[in-house]
């Protein structure tokens, strides 16, 4: 049995290269794991966006993370993706959030009476906090409309698109009377 030990040793070689390249990407995850773990950026619940996805953390493992989207599709993330990536955590530290409501009305319109009409609803609204005060700003002279915004704060990120809508709602009922 002749056998040639460097063509052994090459195909050994060619190996172990490719399983450390496998094992690379592996300990990366891990490490990353760990330092999400101990240094806590993000925490099972919050609410995080990352390369445009945004979505709840459910489960942090040590080689991945898993999250649920507001649509209700579990996305597994390797952890490296967490700690390498600009991530945006709406929850961190605080679920208050910041909430704009763009506002547009047509060209003549009284604009110190808009301003009052739309401060006015955001002040009479219990879902809408009193600390920070809430603004509004005229903003343009739009293509076809004079654009306001009017910026609120709230107390729970998750009730942001309810409380967005009851405002408009109410903004469009106001301006109906008004």
């Amino acid at each position: 049995l002749d056998l040639n030990f460097t063509n052994i040793t090459i195909i050994g070689g060619a190996l172990g290269v490719g399983i450390g390249f496998g094992l690379q990407n592996i300990v990366n995850n891990f490490v990353s794991g760990l330092i999400l773990l101990f240094e806590r950026p993000v925490r099972v619940g919050d609410y995080i966006e990352v390369q445009n996805l945004r979505a709840e953390i459910k489960k942090i493992g040590l080689r991945a993370t898993t999250v649920e989207t507001f649509d209700r599709a579990d996305i597994v993330i390797p952890n490296s993706d967490l700690v390498t990536n600009q991530v945006t955590n709406w929850t961190l530290g605080d679920r208050s959030m910041r909430l704009i409501v763009p506002v547009g009305v047509a060209y003549g319109s009284d604009v110190e009476k808009v301003m009052r009409v739309l401060m006015a609803v955001a002040s009479e609204s219990d879902r809408v906090l009193k600390d920070p005060q809430p603004m509004v700003l005229f903003l343009n002279f739009g293509d076809s409309s004079l654009d306001f915004q009017l910026r609120v704060w709230i107390s729970d990120f998750n009730d942001r698109r309810i409380i967005q809508s009851a405002l408009i709602q109410e903004i469009d009922r106001r301006f109906r009377l008004e």
